[in-house]
Parts: C-alpha cells; structure tokens; sequence
C-alpha cells in the first residue's frame, strides 16, 4: 500500500514539474516571440523614416512615378532593397507608391536580426507599416510673371503677361489662377519701355513697399544656399548656346546622369516628362540659347538668354536678366521668374528685348515645386499597421 501511495505521488510530482517546465519554457518562448517582434517593429518604423531622410538622394526617382496604378512600361512604385538597419538590430525592405504628385504611401517590412539570419525556428518575427508622406514644396512669395528687384527695362515685342497660362500639352493642371501681377517691384524701382513691348495682368505693374531683398533669399523655412544645396544638377556659368541642353534617353528610359538633361518640357508625357531637377549656376555670367529645361533654375549671377530657349517652372536670379532677339521663335519662361538684381554685381538693370515671352503658368509652378519638394509625415493619421 505504501508503495503504491509513493508511486502515485512521484507521478504526480513528476506531472507537476513536467507542467511547470513546460509552462516555463512557453513563458520564455513567449517572451522571445514578443521581443522579436517588438525588435521588428523598431526597424521598420527605423526604415521608413530612414527612406524619409534620404528622400533627396531619391527625389528625382519619386517624382518621375506615375500616380498608382500605372500601365506598364509606365511605373508607380519603387522597390526599396533589403538594408540592414541604422541601429544594427535587423534590416528593412519594401515599396514606395506613387499616389499622385503630392501624396506617397511608404511600404516597410522589419525583421529583427535572429529572423533575417534564419537562426529562428518558423521564420521568426516581421512587422509591416505603411507611412503616408506629402511632399512640402518651397513657400515663394507671392507669384508674378517677373518679380524684380531691380530696374527694368522692356523693348521689341518682349510680353510680360500675369494671366494664367497652361503650357501646351500638359495635363492635370486644373482649372486656371486668378490673374496675377505682370511685373512686381520694389517701391523706388520703375519699369521703361521701347519698341512695342506688352504687360498684362492685374495690376500690370505693381509696386510693392513689403517686397524686400530677403524675398529672393527665403522662402519659408528655406534659403537660397539650402536650396541650391539641394541641386540634382551644378554647373559653371558658361556659354550654354555651345552645349545640347535637352532631354537624354538611356533605352527607353530618363538618362538622369546628363547634367544637361534638364527635362523635357515639350514633350510632357516623354521618357524625361517627369523629370523635374534642381538647376544651380554658380558665377558670374550666364548665356543660354536653344534649349529647354524644367524645374527650378537657380542663378548665382546674371543670366542672358538669346533665340529660343524655353524654361518651365521657378526661376530665381541673383543677377540680372537680359533678353536678346536672335532666330525666329521667342524665348519663353513658364512659371515665375524672380531677378533679385542684387548691388553685389555692377549691373541690376533688368533688359527684356525682341520676342522674349515671361508667362505666368500656375500649373508649370506647381508641378515644379511638387517634384522638388522634400519630404514631410502627414500630421494625422499618417502611419498604419499592415498585414
């Protein structure tokens, strides 16, 4: 009888450490698992803003996307490579989408540095979020045909028209602006005229006391120096007229690395229609004749454009701007053009001549200033968990 009591009771001691064992083992499996997971969901929160921060390095990429869904060859998404996380607890990967010019929708998978090594029976842990991005673009003044610092000086047939224009071609530009001002200057500087020069808008020439010289330095939280900084293109000032500034098709491609390749304006829903660079001059003294460009165009010093350059977006000249007639098509500017006329250069006198045509375009400033914006968290409801 005793024995039998004694059996009894090790087997019931025996179950009893068997369950607390396994109890133990499953409360540490757990622990592990939770661990894991958390680790994961760090470095895809990691990710996504590490892809926030480097958006510069990217934004050309980003902004030539399609709105999501795209047809194929056309592309609305970016694949973002497996990389291994800043703080060396896992690595990230996943998707950028392309929602329309302004809005982009983050997709990121984390996995703790056990999961991705494959150290972890079943896989080991992952996390997936989707973060909603908009793109902030630059805070101008503003926007007027031309907005001057300087004097100017209008003759030929040179137009400065304030009224809404939607360059041809383009789409998704909306319903026009109201009309703008033709020329914006400050207080004490005037506007001449020769010839049989035009300016349209409402008011045509509008003297404005508050516009100052840090107007064509700051825009917003960003200077001139960040922002020229933040250049996808750098050159020299130079006699452009000698070089092929037009679009460069690597297949069937954008060829992005051609620091020529300023876009391809006329030709919108081309292989460079999307591409929309930083443009940055330094020097002194610029020529430019020919070609065409989009964007932002940032001079350091004074620009002189002949024949038919055409230019689509946001201009802003630290110099002065002179126009010449030269060939039978006019040279254009689509957007807004702001020619600081700084004192540091000798010259500040603003020449617009012979068939020159500054046109503001509120759809060619906006589609400017969308693609080289930087990148900003959506202030509610920007991040979700996905599965």
């Amino acid at each position: 009888m005793a024995l039998a009591i004694a059996i009894v009771a090790l087997v019931v001691m025996g179950a009893a450490i068997a369950g607390a064992l396994f109890s133990g083992i499953q409360e540490q499996r757990v622990g592990e698992n939770e661990q894991r997971v958390l680790a994961s969901f760090g470095v895809a929160e990691e990710g996504a803003y590490e892809i926030m921060r480097g958006w510069d390095d990217h934004r050309a990429t980003y902004a030539a996307l399609y709105s999501f869904p795209a047809n194929s060859p056309a592309r609305s998404a970016v694949v973002i490579n497996q990389t291994p996380s800043m703080s060396g607890t896992g690595s990230y990967w996943g998707t950028l989408f392309k929602l329309n010019d302004e809005l982009y929708l983050i997709d990121v998978t984390g996995q703790d540095a056990m999961s991705v090594v494959g150290r972890i029976r079943g896989g080991g842990g992952s996390q997936r979020i989707g973060l909603l991005v908009r793109t902030k673009p630059l805070a101008l003044p503003t926007p007027a045909a031309l907005t001057s610092g300087g004097a100017n000086v209008l003759g030929g047939n040179a137009s400065i028209n304030g009224y809404d224009q939607i360059p041809p071609g383009w789409s998704g530009c909306g319903p026009t602006d109201s009309a703008r001002v033709g020329i914006r200057t400050q207080a004490n500087d005037t506007v001449t005229t020769n010839g049989h020069p035009t300016i349209l808008g409402q008011p045509p020439v509008l003297k404005d006391p508050t516009l100052a010289d840090s107007s064509f330095s700051t825009y917003g939280d960003v200077t001139y120096a960040q922002l020229a900084n933040r250049a996808d293109i750098t050159l020299s000032a130079q006699d452009f007229s000698k070089k092929s500034i037009a679009p460069a098709v690597s297949g069937a491609g954008c060829n992005t690395t051609v620091l020529t390749n300023w876009g391809s304006p006329t030709n919108p829903t081309g292989p460079c229609g999307g591409y929309f660079p930083i443009i940055h001059i330094t020097g002194t003294d610029a020529s430019i004749s020919g070609q065409e460009g989009q964007g932002v165009l940032l001079v350091d010093g004074s620009l002189n454009v002949h024949g038919d350059f055409q230019f689509f977006g946001v201009v802003i000249i630290k110099g002065r701007l002179k126009t010449t007639a030269s060939g039978g098509t006019p040279a254009h500017f689509w957007g807004t053009v702001m020619v600081q006329d700084t004192v540091a250069l000798a010259d500040t006198t603003n020449n617009l001549t012979g068939n020159a045509n500054l046109l503001y375009s509120k759809c060619a400033i906006v589609k400017a200033l969308d693609k080289t914006g930087v990148a900003s968290q959506l202030r509610s409801r920007a991040w979700i968990q996905l599965y």
